[in-house]
């Protein structure tokens, strides 16, 4: 029997994403976003949705830019330190022992040191409550040649990404591989249709 636990954001999981973007003097900021996820494929689009309060939603108002830096398990310390801390005040790139990047595609910066990173362009921001929910075009995608498959994707295992648990405040590993899309259901079609009734 499944217990109500009210109206809360608990879709697990979810992302862990370190975006990256440029405050006053073009200095660069870096935070940790949960809230996100694709949300268009023509063109490639995602969608982030900041606090109002942050000091990247004021460089993303400002820039119309920003990054989707995602990190693997080995920085797991750098990715905290960056979600714990305001950029207003403190320089959290070198504080963390990171090297930022300026993006030759979109008015912000990368972080060079992760294996993976989107490119983004801000196209409409939707006032959400306490969130701005920033949706964005992906200009460009950067990635580490040994994370890529053989068809020149990057693949989840070798990136090694971190996820998210937000209502818990804690932060997981992938677990196995377990098969391609389209395989485990192939049995479920191959059914007599009788057999799928009831």
């Amino acid at each position: 029997m499944k217990i109500s636990l009210g109206p809360e954001p608990m879709a697990l999981p979810s992302p862990v994403w370190v975006v990256g973007s440029y405050g006053t003097n073009e200095q660069p900021n870096i935070m940790v976003a949960a809230w996100g996820g694709i949300c268009s494929s023509a063109p490639p689009c995602l969608a982030i949705s900041i606090k109002k309060t942050r000091a990247t939603h004021a460089n993303i108002v400002q820039h119309r830019a920003f990054t989707i830096n995602v990190p693997s398990r080995n920085f797991l310390a750098e990715t905290d330190y960056a979600g714990s801390i305001s950029g207003i005040s403190v320089d959290k790139f070198s504080a963390a022992g990171l090297t930022a990047v300026k993006s030759r595609v979109v008015n912000a910066p990368y972080i060079y040191e992760f294996p993976l990173v989107l490119e983004c362009k801000v196209l409409h921001a939707l006032d959400i409550g306490a969130h701005t929910q920033f949706i964005a075009q992906i200009i460009d995608v950067k990635a580490e040649e040994n994370v890529l498959g053989k068809n020149g994707f990057p693949l989840a295992e070798k990136i090694d990404p971190l996820i998210g648990s937000a209502c818990e405040r804690a932060y997981y590993a992938l677990g196995e591989y377990l098969d391609q899309a389209g395989s485990p259901g192939a049995t479920l079609l191959e059914k007599e249709p009788d057999e799928n009734i009831g």
